[in-house]
């Protein structure tokens, strides 16, 4: 899968694709669905297939102290997509500038002239350009004037609800990790590297990895069983920790992972976090020995999760 970064970086031979638009934050069911429609399109057309994302998302440029918190950033995007047939991924740069662009601007610039694209496929809510201005119909009128097919994707249904990025930031808050994953078509997950902290859980007898997620803001917080990928030739059990770590007045969202049975370093190495069931909420201890007393029933219990 070819990561285009910019516009500016598309090239004559990235012309003439089946593309599709938004912003794929989580790739969940609804998005897959978009996908497998855009890899029947090309394989019928013999056309590579094109996913047009945005970074950062519109919201996230608008407003960007109330835009809900992402369940993928992009590097934890770019993974999701290489599951599929996706052969290439163009990154749109949303600048003021970009958010200035109309309908027409969007449609001339980036489908007829970056990318030469020959059908398009966008879910039926989709609406593109300054204000919002274009929507399908749109489309299907620029799609007679320059030769190229559009169609939409209806939203996705899973018992009988909309299964959307909201639905699933939702049911993650709710603390059902095991419905997210349902949602989503696989376990949801982080990315991140492990640095060095302040190795307070060596004192206490649990040594965690420390991952910066370089967020602000996360979907889900609380104690988890989880699996570790990235470390081992197999993933790795252990017990997270994901939030501000309020018994040590913490300042910064921060995921702490202690694993079972490793005692490798990994500082440095890029892991991907498996949540797998939702242990508690994260709380304030009045003292080290309190929190250590729970972090073993966490343990306790995350294993026996595991052993089931």
């Amino acid at each position: 899968m070819e990561f285009i970064r910019n516009l500016a970086q598309l090239r004559p031979r990235h012309k003439n694709c089946v593309a599709t638009i938004g912003n794929f934050d989580g790739v969940h069911l609804g998005h897959q669905k978009i996908i497998r429609q855009l890899e029947d399109r090309a394989h019928t057309l013999q056309l590579p297939t094109t996913v047009i994302i945005f970074e950062p998302q519109p919201q996230e440029f608008f407003i960007p102290h109330e835009a809900p918190a992402r369940l993928t950033r992009l590097r934890e995007k770019l993974l999701a997509l290489r599951r599929y047939d996706v052969d290439r991924v163009l990154c749109l740069r949303f600048t003021e500038m970009f958010a200035k662009f109309s309908a027409q601007d969007f449609i001339q610039h980036i489908l007829v002239e970056g990318l030469g694209v020959k059908h398009l496929v966008v879910g039926d809510d989709f609406h593109f350009g300054h204000q919002r201005q274009g929507n399908f119909q749109t489309l299907l009128e620029a799609g007679q004037q320059y030769n190229f097919n559009v169609e939409s994707q209806h939203t996705f249904i899973f018992e009988k609800k909309r299964v959307s990025s909201t639905s699933i930031r939702q049911v993650l808050s709710e603390g059902n990790i095991e419905y997210a994953a349902t949602l989503l078509g696989r376990p949801f997950s982080l990315c991140g590297r492990v640095r060095h902290g302040q190795k307070l859980g060596r004192t206490i007898g649990f040594p965690t990895a420390n991952i910066f997620l370089h967020r602000h803001i996360s979907p889900l917080q609380g104690v988890y069983a989880v699996k570790m990928h990235g470390v081992a030739n197999i993933p790795v059990n252990g017990v997270a920790n994901l939030g501000m770590r309020p018994t040590v007045n913490g300042k910064q969202l921060l995921l702490e992972v202690h694993l079972f049975n490793f005692n490798q370093s990994i500082y440095g190495v890029d892991v991907e976090v498996e949540f797998v069931t939702k242990l508690r909420d994260e709380k304030k201890f009045n003292s080290f020995e309190e929190l250590k007393t729970q972090i073993y029933q966490d343990v306790d219990k995350a294993r026996s999760i595991f052993m089931s």
